[in-house]
């Protein structure tokens, strides 16, 4: 499991590499070729021919990840919204206008987000947020993990931990209850704010002058050299399941929290053992309103470090972000990038290379490169069910046996890719078979930077460190504030389900 390379196309075309649909659509437009030559009539003819190769290229070339009619689709989407002004965010709290507290002002995609508090669960009889999205209809729960990290891992210790992502990934599709795993890194520069309140209430007036400064200096270097990194991880589940188990558990909001407690602590069963996490903290609605506010606001977090270590001695200090100031004052929407505040944010998703992703290779991504950048990545892994994961593996596996007649019965010759594709899609047959899950991960990666800084610089850097890693980029152009919601805040918020 240090090296992962058992993954095959999400859809194989069984024509030549074209799909049911675009066949259909390019065999129907030859009938007016047809028809003109029958009549013969070359001008027609020719015109026709013209439009063929149109609309050929309109539903079979792909350009840059897309087809030409998602790329017209989505550029007529984002021109009627910013005509609209649907893609220009204000937050009610820069108006004026009041609303309850706890009732989430969150941009775009997060719009439809509300958090509730669960019931007292635990020891500690902590409230767990429940984060409920009514768009795309489902539950999502957080956790904020520490985990020791695989710079330093053995290749046993990698072993282990690639097991124990395939237990979790197993089990939890064996509990038919989560359809998806959400696992969040976020690193930003180290501001510096617990070492400078530890500072102030330790250091003593009679400390020689020479020490004091010593100290100031290692201070000033080492903040500037060094990173935080903030690792989460949510657990997504639809409303169609969950509705169903919480009946068993009376019904309503309590029911569903009952049912949504069972499921991540067998999640946190597994991050403490298998994969390895010394930490696992399910974070209660204050602490994902701070997590949603610094990943919109990076340069928030010193002060509300300086908030919590002034309310030690004082209780009077409010701590909490309201929620309806947890998003940003002001977000807009490019096609190039995403403005929030102060900030501005490119991402990226990355192409999985032919010879396999080792464990721990998107570290570089990680890495920021001048100050004030944040970089962050999540990596999605959609749970599919086993019932649909026969169908699609026996889909897959006759798209390239019929694939592969075709091109022998042609007298082409076969390509060593089409080879080992084929190869692949018969091999995930038999692993299915032996009781093992399928699952179609994605990751997007995703750099912050202050408007001071060019926003299409930050992108290339994050892209040539996307590349160093190993990975193909493609920047995720008109969909960057839907990336950004995605890989930056932890809300369960996923690019490949559709809204319920």
């Amino acid at each position: 499991m240090t090296v992962y390379r058992d993954y095959t196309r999400a859809r194989i075309g069984w024509f030549f590499g074209l799909t049911g649909v675009q066949l259909g659509l390019l065999v129907a437009a030859v009938l007016p070729v047809a028809w003109s030559i029958s009549r013969q009539d070359w001008a027609a003819v020719a015109l026709s021919v013209l439009g063929w190769g149109l609309l050929f290229g309109i539903v079979a070339v792909p350009v840059r990840g897309r087809s030409m009619t998602g790329w017209i689709t989505s550029t007529v989407a984002l021109a009627a919204g910013t005509l609209a002004g649907w893609t220009r965010f204000r937050a009610r709290a820069t108006t004026g206008q009041a609303q309850e507290q706890e009732q989430a002002d969150l941009p775009g995609i997060l719009a439809s987000v509300v958090v509730h508090e669960g019931p007292p669960t635990g020891h500690h009889h902590r409230r767990v947020a429940l984060i409920q999205n009514h768009s795309m209809r489902t539950w999502a729960v957080t956790a904020v993990i520490v985990h020791p990290g695989l710079s330093m891992a053995e290749v046993e210790d990698r072993e282990v931990y690639g097991q124990g992502l395939v237990e979790l990934l197993d089990a939890a599709v064996r509990a038919e209850l989560a359809c998806e795993v959400i696992f969040m890194v976020r690193t930003v520069p180290e501001d510096g704010a617990e070492r400078v309140d530890w500072v102030r209430r330790h250091r003593t007036g009679n400390a020689p002058a020479q020490v004091s400064r010593i100290n100031d200096d290692l201070h000033e270097s080492l903040t500037a050299a060094t990173v935080r990194t903030e690792q989460y991880v949510t657990v997504v589940v639809p409303e169609s399941r969950l509705g169903r188990v919480a009946r068993e558990y009376g019904g309503g909001l309590n029911g569903r929290a009952r049912a949504l407690y069972g499921a991540i602590a067998e999640v946190e069963s597994h991050l403490r053992g298998g994969l390895g996490a010394s930490s696992v903290e399910w974070l209660t609605s204050p602490q994902l309103a701070h997590a949603c506010r610094t990943g919109f606001a990076p340069g928030d977090r010193a002060f509300i470090i300086d908030a919590l270590a002034a309310a030690q001695p004082d209780d009077d200090v409010n701590t909490c972000v309201p929620w309806e100031m947890a998003g940003p004052s002001g977000a807009d929407t490019a096609v190039r990038h995403y403005s929030h505040d102060a900030w501005n944010s490119v991402s990226s998703t990355i192409k999985l290379p032919v010879q396999g992703a080792a464990m721990g290779a998107l570290a570089p991504v990680l890495v920021p490169h001048q100050d004030g950048e944040r970089r962050s990545f999540m990596v999605c892994y959609p749970l599919v069910p086993p019932g649909r994961a026969d169908r699609a593996s026996a889909n897959s596996e006759f798209g390239a046996d019929l694939g592969q007649s075709l091109r022998a019965a042609a007298r082409m010759k076969q390509r060593t890719r089409n080879v080992d594709e084929s190869q692949k899609v018969r091999a995930l047959e038999s692993k299915l078979a032996r009781g093992n899950s399928l699952t179609v991960p994605y990751a997007v990666a995703t750099v912050t930077v202050p408007k001071t800084v060019r926003a299409a610089e930050a992108g290339r850097r994050l892209d040539s460190s996307i590349r160093r890693a190993g990975f193909a980029p493609l920047r995720l152009d008109l969909a960057h504030d839907v990336a950004f919601a995605a890989s930056v805040v932890p809300m369960g918020i996923s690019l490949t389900r559709k809204a319920g």
